[in-house]
């Protein structure tokens, strides 16, 4: 291999290749710039063994830019022949296939012939190697800021073009060229592993058709991954959803229901197949992406990916299906775009038919968007065909995007999932399991929301406003004069379905399932999956300066705190997230405490006090409760720490198997609401790792060989900062005791289910009108629902004959232990509002 120092670019190219490529390097050196993946292909290669390069077409072009590439990476040069075995060829390359022909040109297959020349060489010497490598090629996949709407044209796709029409891509659009290297395939191992199969098999021509195969399918999978699945037209979409035999069925159930002819009934359904199906369009999407570009860097400082290339290198050969967090509008975009200008094909995506405006929802269409109505509910031949739809994306290996939430999180938790796309998908792939199905959840983080104040207005009570074009100008005018920081990506740990499937019944591969069959097993299926995507995607938040403001400044009584005390309370929560890591995914700020206040600052979230004795950093009203947001994303991160602090509000001192045993207590609630990722056992372990945090810190003291634990004086540092750890889920805690108190105080076979969500949220209104509370989470229905709904599935709550609730009387422990978490004055005002009493006797003992 000659060794790339000595020559300079394109020279050294010319000094090795023939004539004809050494005039094409020269003419297109100025319009080729190659981007390779990896980047450094050379250390995929063994450096003693020969190699040969196999490309998908024949080409100059082609033969070019690899022999460039190569050059580059230092790789061995593909123009050189592989003089240790006997072979013919004058090169140490071919194509799988090539066009005949300068006008009328039709592909042909020719690997044939290479590779059985190769499996013959190695016959003849029984001690030599090949590492035959597949080399991928696209030209003008990456969009650039100076790429204009005629160079998208020229773009990649799947069509074989002529030779023409390469030349002008390469003009137009080499300087986004991508060149992939696959690991190499060792043509001696082939041999050994098929003399070791069937007879027969080590033949080298029946070998070298295999081989041949296999690469097709590799390349196949590579275009799939990089530019997207070939769907030719959306007619032909539509004539295989409208011809499939669920549809035909829906179709005549509908005539004779409705009592109009066939022929109407197949207009109804080719209306609504329009209405749902996308129309990709390549030049669309890479022109979108150009105008994006503008837009993102107008709005935000930054958009980063963490985790992307293990995403990335899990997707070949399965069907991807994206399941982000959905925070916003532009959740869609941000996806999309990035993915785009990562080199991965970006999803169809299933968006809300009110998105489905004039002009916007065409563009949206042919980025990929597939629409859908907010319920099937009353009309069968509706849901027949969207099912049918999403059937064909997931058979065509076609990936897909949409948020199992169901709508966008007006708090800043994750929202409980929705299974209708879950169910809908897993029978999809029931139905023909051909392709994999990977889940891949995406935590989205942003550091300012563009829908911030219609959040607080529809958790006001307001309705929440229609899409329209006038709505979406007048919101584009605002959002264009806003700053709104830095976004993050962050991609979770994948999920495979298979395995999912296999433990809830091994034989579903052998028993073939009936579309409108429902399997006992199916629905506890796609719960957990559900369950899981949600706990992936806590598992992978990135954790950014105004969320550590957020958590910091609202556990305050007034949302302010001198700066001493925020500079050390930021620098014990960057220790407390970098030293007990929540999982191996999550990415927390490199900012310095005085770089995030200052962030914040700059940021406007927070404004500065000036005064002689130390400044204050505080936080208005209005922007509390939007804060409250951004605190939500990450509560789960300090729920232990969050805990362990609130057991020594009201208790000066506690023995630590009594800290651990309340908190087994709450962790079925606290994990269902905030989908934690740990179980019984993996909570009591964070639990004990986070009292030991605590005492290296100093905030605990250990007493009695470390049996009991003990906090600092009242008016001591440790004390406050402990305090700002509990209050961040002390609202949770108050939750969970105002149903409980409900249900005690009114007694068994008292209240009905949907009368006792409704005490809950009159009682939690009530309280946060006493306490002045700015986070409007506290009384939301869903929570209270979630709750009881634990209290159920734990058969600690049921319903009676006459619907009537009977509960445990082990709650009525529960409310005598509220005074291990919840001060005086709060047990007393729920208390009193739930049952109109005095509330509970003064004379209480502190739990030790």
């Amino acid at each position: 291999m000659n060794n790339p120092d000595d020559m300079t670019g394109q020279d050294a190219v010319r000094s090795r290749a023939p004539w004809r490529l050494n005039l094409l390097a020269r003419l297109l050196e100025p319009w080729v710039r190659i981007k390779r993946d990896p980047s450094e292909p050379s250390a995929l290669v063994a450096p003693d063994v020969p190699v040969c390069y196999v490309i998908e077409r024949h080409g100059l072009s082609d033969a070019m830019i690899l022999d460039r590439a190569c050059h580059e990476a230092g790789l061995p040069d593909p123009n050189q022949a592989i003089t240790d075995l006997p072979l013919r060829r004058h090169r140490a390359m071919f194509a799988l296939s090539r066009r005949y022909g300068w006008i009328f040109g039709r592909r042909r297959r020719v690997a044939h012939a290479p590779l059985l020349q190769l499996l013959e060489a190695l016959r003849q010497a029984p001690d030599a190697d090949v590492q035959l490598v597949p080399v991928s090629i696209y030209v003008g996949r990456a969009p650039s800021r100076d790429s204009g709407w005629f160079r998208v044209l020229f773009s990649e796709n799947w069509v074989v073009v002529g030779r023409f029409r390469r030349l002008l891509a390469i003009m137009l659009n080499g300087r986004d060229t991508v060149v992939h290297f696959a690991p190499p395939i060792s043509l001696r191992q082939a041999l050994v592993d098929a003399r070791q199969g069937e007879p027969g098999e080590a033949d080298p021509a029946r070998l070298s058709r295999k081989l041949g195969r296999v690469l097709r399918m590799h390349f196949n999978r590579i275009r799939a991954a990089v530019i997207g699945p070939d769907l030719s037209h959306r007619r032909t979409v539509l004539d295989s959803v409208l011809q499939a035999e669920p549809v035909r069925s829906a179709i005549t159930a509908t005539a004779a229901r409705d009592k109009i002819s066939i022929r109407r009934a197949e207009r109804r359904a080719y209306g609504f197949a329009r209405e749902i199906a996308a129309d990709y369009s390549h030049p669309v999407v890479r022109s979108v992406a150009n105008l994006l570009s503008w837009f993102w860097n107008k709005l935000y400082d930054g958009i980063s990916m963490h985790h992307f290339d293990e995403a990335r290198a899990a997707a070949p050969g399965y069907e991807v299906v994206y399941v982000p967090t959905h925070r916003s509008h532009a959740d869609y975009l941000l996806m999309s775009y990035q993915l785009h200008v990562s080199g991965v094909v970006i999803p169809h995506i299933a968006a809300g038919v009110n998105l489905n405006l004039p002009v916007v929802g065409s563009i949206l269409r042919r980025g990929g968007a597939f629409f859908m109505r907010r319920s099937f509910r009353g009309n069968a031949l509706y849901s027949t065909i969207f099912k049918e739809y999403l059937s064909q994306l997931v058979d065509r290996g076609v990936p897909i995007e949409y948020f199992i939430e169901g709508g966008r999180s007006r708090t800043g938790r994750l929202l409980a999932p929705r299974a209708g796309m879950l169910s809908m998908t897993i029978r999809a792939f029931l139905r023909a399991p051909r392709r994999p199905v990977l889940f891949q959840p995406v935590y989205i983080g942003y550091e300012r929301l563009m829908e911030g104040g219609s959040y607080i207005g529809e958790l006001s009570g307001k309705p929440k406003a229609k899409e329209s074009w006038w709505n979406l100008l007048r919101g584009a005018r605002q959002v264009l004069r806003e700053h709104y920081g830095h976004v993050a990506l962050n991609f979770g740990e994948p999920i495979e379905l298979s395995p999912l499937l296999d433990a809830a019944s091994p034989d579903w591969r052998e028993r073939p399932i009936d579309p409108d069959a429902k399997p006992e097993w199916m629905n506890a299926v796609v719960d957990q999956l559900a369950e899981q995507i949600q706990i992936n995607v806590n598992a992978s938040a990135d954790v950014n300066p105004i969320n550590l403001l957020a958590l910091a400044l609202l556990s305050t009584p007034k949302h302010a705190m001198a700066e001493s005390d925020l500079l050390a309370q930021l620098e014990l929560s960057l220790a407390l997230l970098t030293e007990l890591p929540y999982a191996k995914r999550i990415t927390v700020t490199t900012s310095t405490p005085a770089e995030i206040i200052a962030y914040g600052e700059n940021m406007d979230w927070i404004q500065r006090v000036k005064h002689p004795l130390g400044d204050v950093l505080t936080v208005d009203d209005e922007k509390a409760v939007l804060l409250s947001y951004f605190r939500n994303n990450v509560l789960h991160l300090v729920v232990c720490a969050a805990w362990v602090a609130t057991c020594f509000i009201n208790n000066k001192r506690m023995t630590r198997a009594s800290l651990l045993r309340l908190g087994q207590v709450i962790h079925p609630f606290i994990k269902n609401e905030l989908f934690l990722r740990w179980d019984m056992d993996g909570f009591r372990e964070q639990l004990s790792s986070t009292i030991d945090f605590f005492l290296t810190r100093g905030l605990l003291e250990a007493r009695g060989s470390g049996r009991l634990l003990q906090r600092g004086q009242g008016g001591d540092d440790s004390v406050f900062q402990l305090g700002v750890f509990a209050n961040c889920l002390m609202q949770a805690f108050e939750r969970y005791y105002i149903a409980i108190a409900a249900l005690v105080k009114n007694g068994p076979h008292a209240l009905t289910p949907a009368e006792l969500e409704k005490a809950c949220t009159l009682t939690a209104q009530r309280l946060g009108l006493l306490q002045e509370l700015t986070a409007p989470e506290f009384f939301d229905k869903s929570l209270f629902r979630g709750f009881i709904q634990q209290l159920r599935e734990r058969k600690m709550l049921w319903t009676d004959e006459h619907g009537k609730l009977d509960f445990d009387p082990a709650l009525a422990d529960v409310v005598r232990d509220g005074r291990v978490v919840l001060n005086r004055d709060v047990r007393h005002s729920i208390l009193k509002i739930t049952s109109g009493t005095d509330g509970e006797p003064v004379a209480e003992t502190p739990e030790t």
